[in-house]
């Protein structure tokens, strides 16, 4: 899930916890983030493209009470090409103290870092295939979140007796908040490894394996250890949290560790979301293939936001509600993304559908797991009520995330629901054997996934149109032209000449659109081919008439625009009249 994700289109209504409290605005106003800090992604510098990132070893120690965090990180790449400058990114609001290059401190004057991109000039030119490590030592008050996850930072809050709750959520604006990275969706390190010092009545989960707890006296250190995470799933979480543990035992013959850290006064509510716990990974792995992170553990902990998808340990602020669809929706959605997301990760922010679109039809596509059609038909409605149609989902050139989430300027929301929605189109169109084979290819970069035969992957819009057509034996790129590159929906246009009724599809730039068309007459349900974009059918007048009586196919339907004018128009009635008393 991304800041931006509309609940209340979901009809969620939105909250922190029950029991928590909100972050209260920091003592201060903070310093502002530079628009280099706020970005994340877009064209990666070729300073940054020509390193392999090995290894992050990150220490922070966090200060509740004084809502600062000291941070020191030690950092090792390999060069794919020769190169004499470390190009990094950390918030300017974080003080650098030192740093040192291979073990030695470097000069102030060797490094510099005046808008959030650190440079830093190495001591002598390294070589392809050389490695380089950099130890970076800084620290102060990180970036607070106004209003987290959708505008992230760090979230300083307290449970009911006082006692400290805290929180990262960096998705929107990027690693760089709280830690020196590459703010690129292919900036993931190869290895984690985070110790994070916290009050000693306190705990501090963490992404990955847990490799120890070392106790200081007044604080403890805890050693996580997580295997390619992405940039911003890398979090810290801090609390007085109690823990429930348990084993799923996969189909695949592995045994997954399962956990959740949990505040006390929750105990109940937590308890029944880890008995959620096995039937969605069941889910996962019988539709979409392994759990990428089985070695690892499927973790969850709570938080005083929302949610997010952090790697192996997804951040979980819904306030344990009972839902009409049997499953809590936001924890579902927040572990899809570890298919979609953490094992196949998009190349560019420009594919965030990928992450996105298949995380959210997750949601229907359980329902109906569940429960049935019901369900699965009455969320993919939900979604089809929230599209704008204003952008393109993809515009295949690279972006950044505000230049992707910003509906003004880009998809926005369209690249959950739209992408969904575009989905459940393309499943109806080829099939459930072509379209789950073509997700288990994307995701794992091979049809026949098995622990141990696959790592996290990088993919492209591009590339699953390829693995579609690869899949189905067919050109489909005139499907994906259409819906994702095309910001209008498709139009189905009908024309009568006597009892010959003629169907015509009708694009935003006139490309071909072969899309398959069934259509009731009677008690008959009749395909029609639409080659060329076309297709007749005898319906003699007074005939029942139903087009797409099964809901296949995403188009242009004007009952839902005027139904989207006319709640647009309620609501700022209502706000005029909210003015006026």
């Amino acid at each position: 899930m991304h800041p931006r994700l509309p609940l209340l289109a979901l009809g969620i209504t939105l909250g922190l916890a029950a029991g928590a409290h909100a972050s209260e605005p920091a003592a201060v106003e903070q310093p502002k983030l530079t628009a280099q800090t706020l970005d994340s992604g877009g064209t990666m510098p070729a300073e940054q493209a020509r390193l392999n990132f090995d290894h992050a070893e990150l220490h922070f120690t966090v200060d509740p009470a004084k809502r600062h965090l000291d941070g020191e990180a030690m950092l090792r790449f390999t060069a794919r090409e020769a190169t004499d400058v470390l190009l990094l990114d950390l918030d300017k609001n974080l003080p650098i103290s030192r740093i040192a290059v291979d073990g030695k401190t470097l000069d102030k004057s060797a490094w510099s870092n005046p808008d959030g991109r650190l440079r830093i000039r190495l001591p002598r030119p390294l070589a392809k295939g050389g490695s380089v490590s950099t130890t970076i030592a800084y620290g102060g008050q990180p970036h607070v979140a106004k209003k987290a996850p959708w505008d992230g930072g760090f979230v300083w809050s307290h449970t009911d007796d006082g006692q400290p709750w805290v929180a990262s959520a960096v998705e929107g604006e990027g690693c760089d908040l709280f830690w020196p990275c590459i703010d690129q969706p292919t900036g993931e390190p190869a290895l984690v490894d985070t110790y994070v010092t916290v009050p000693k009545a306190l705990a501090a989960p963490g992404n990955g394996v847990l490799v120890g707890i070392e106790d200081n006296g007044a604080t403890r250190t805890w050693h996580w250890r997580v295997k390619h995470p992405d940039t911003y799933a890398i979090s810290i979480n801090v609390g007085p949290f109690k823990e429930l543990k348990g084993n799923y035992a996969s189909r695949y013959g592995n045994t997954i560790p399962m956990e959740l850290w949990y505040l006390p006064a929750h105990e109940a509510g937590a308890k029944a979301l880890f008995g959620e716990f096995p039937r969605m990974l069941d889910f996962f792995e019988q539709e979409i293939g392994p759990y990428p992170f089985g070695d690892e553990k499927m973790g969850v902990v709570e938080t005083p936001h929302l949610g997010m998808e952090h790697q192996t340990l997804n951040a979980y602020g819904n306030g344990y509600p009972k839902s009409e669809y049997g499953f809590d929706w936001l924890l579902q959605h927040e572990f899809a993304h570890e298919w979609f997301g953490n094992q196949m990760t998009n190349s560019n922010w420009d594919d965030m559908w990928l992450h996105e679109g298949f995380g959210t039809y997750m949601q229907p596509l359980y329902g109906q797991y569940l429960v049935g059609d019901m369900a699965y038909f009455a969320m993919l409605h939900t979604e089809r009520l929230s599209l704008s149609n204003q952008s393109p989902i993809v515009s295949g050139q690279p972006k950044t995330e505000e230049q992707v989430y910003d509906g003004k300027t880009g998809p926005g929301l369209d690249i959950y629901y739209k992408g969904s929605l575009v989905l459940h189109t393309l499943r109806g169109l080829i099939g459930d054997d072509a379209f789950f084979d073509s997700i288990r290819r994307l995701v794992y970069g091979r049809p026949d996934p098995k622990p141990g035969n696959f790592v996290p992957r990088y993919a492209s819009t591009r590339e699953y149109v390829d693995i579609v057509n690869q899949v189905t034996g067919k050109d489909l790129k005139w499907f994906f032209d259409v819906y994702l590159y095309d910001a209008a929906l498709p139009k189905l246009e009908t024309t009568r000449h006597g009892d010959m009724l003629k169907f015509q599809w009708v694009t935003g730039h006139g490309e071909p659109f072969p899309m398959p068309l069934d259509v009731q007459v009677g008690h008959t349900v009749h395909t029609l081919p639409m080659t060329g974009g076309t297709g007749e059918l005898t319906v003699p007048a007074g005939s029942l008439l139903i087009v797409d009586p099964h809901s296949k196919v995403l188009r242009d339907m004007p009952h839902v625009d005027a139904f989207r004018a006319w709640k647009k128009a309620q609501a700022e009635a209502q706000k005029k009249a909210g003015k006026k008393d």
